[in-house]
């Protein structure tokens, strides 16, 4: 009886250590051949990223959509046993992953993992979206778990895609069309995301992290700065333009940090204010720093554009900057005779493009023409 127990043992450890033997496996081919791929793009600061995998049409041609991919849901005899839209490609769930919410097709969706399902029909599709990202394919696909349905109209197309994809189109700075593309057909939606509701969002999450650590002046600016830039969130921009100028942050004496304020005041109606926030900026201006920002009032008030470009010349006399400032100064003030002499000076000390650009200001100029537009 020991000896039979003892041979009972030995066949038992052979059972485990086959088995484990068998669940190993080495690196091969997808199953049934199908590629696996992925696409990520940015819509505004937000990242979209599609996981699949690629079936092939593999000479299955006229045979793909309403057979091969049946119309609507279908019973597949396995998992739930309840009707299942396709999963969109092959394998595993088709995922898509949304770094901030997203709109589709107008429909709002939150940040997240989706599991990816289409109920084809040829006159309109059924797009879904299902908390599940996580299934093999769609056999346990639950309607309860839908976050999003929507319909779409499929395209048919002249070109023949062999291998199932997925591909970002008419992108713009908020906005993208994703295509899914196979044979002769291409089901189109659109994606879009608010820029500057995420942007805000990101800059708060950010200004409490290391990036606001002290001594870090830049990104106090930048949030500050993208306000006054898109007119929004000015209070709180406000509070970023101060905290960009508090010495903790190293700001404090900075031409930077005095503008942004500045801007986002005059976008608040705060004319007097901006104005001081200026003369505040005016004692640490650099060269360029107050170049550009002199010749940015040329269109829309050239005295005030004058007096700058004076002072950006008493500081940094007879340099390409100044004397090119000088110029345009008293050109935009109609003294074309005052504003070649200045050009003419900068000529020599121009080159390159700013050479060429240079030239035609002083060709405009001997003829009678302001240099500005």
């Amino acid at each position: 009886m020991k000896n039979l127990f003892k041979i009972f043992l030995l066949l038992f450890s052979f059972q485990i250590s086959f088995a484990g033997l068998i669940e190993a496996q080495l690196t091969s081919l997808p199953r049934g051949g199908n590629k696996t791929a992925s696409v990520s793009e940015l819509i505004g600061i937000t990242n979209v990223t599609i996981h699949y995998s690629r079936p092939g049409v593999k000479k299955r041609d006229g045979h793909i959509w309403g057979e091969l991919i049946p119309v609507g849901f279908t019973e597949l005899g396995y998992g739930f046993k309840k009707p299942a839209p396709w999963r969109a490609g092959a394998n595993e769930n088709t995922t898509f992953e949304f770094s901030t919410d997203v709109k589709i097709e107008g429909h709002d969706l939150a940040a997240g993992r989706y599991g990816f399902f289409v109920a084809y029909d040829p006159n309109e599709c059924t797009l879904i979206f299902s908390k599940n990202s996580t299934s093999w394919g769609n056999f346990f696909y639950d309607p309860n778990e839908d976050a999003l349905r929507i319909k779409v109209k499929p395209v048919k197309t002249d070109r023949s895609v062999e291998w199932l994809k997925y591909e970002f189109a008419e992108q713009t700075p908020s906005s993208a069309t994703i295509e899914l593309q196979w044979e002769k057909l291409m089901i189109p939606f659109r994606i879009e995301v608010d820029v500057v509701k995420t942007q805000i969002a990101s800059f708060r999450a950010e200004l409490r992290g290391g990036k606001a650590l002290p001594g870090q002046w830049q990104v106090w600016n930048q949030a500050a700065a993208y306000c006054a830039a898109n007119k929004t969130n000015l209070e709180e921009g406000l509070l970023w333009a101060d905290s960009s100028l508090n010495p903790i942050f190293g700001g404090n004496n900075n031409f930077t940090a005095w503008q942004t304020k500045a801007a986002i005041l005059d976008s608040m109606g705060r004319k007097a204010e901006a104005e001081e926030a200026m003369k505040n900026a005016m004692p640490y201006m650099d060269l360029i720093q107050g170049y550009t920002y002199a010749y940015s009032l040329i269109a829309t008030s050239p005295k005030k554009a004058f007096e700058i470009f004076k002072m950006v010349y008493n500081k940094y006399p007879n340099t390409l900057f100044s004397n090119i400032g000088m110029a345009s100064a008293y050109s935009a003030m109609g003294d074309y005779k005052t504003a070649l002499s200045f050009a003419q000076k900068a000529l020599p000390q121009a080159k390159g493009g700013n050479k060429i650009e240079v030239e035609r200001n002083i060709r405009d100029l001997q003829n009678g023409k302001d240099m500005n537009n």
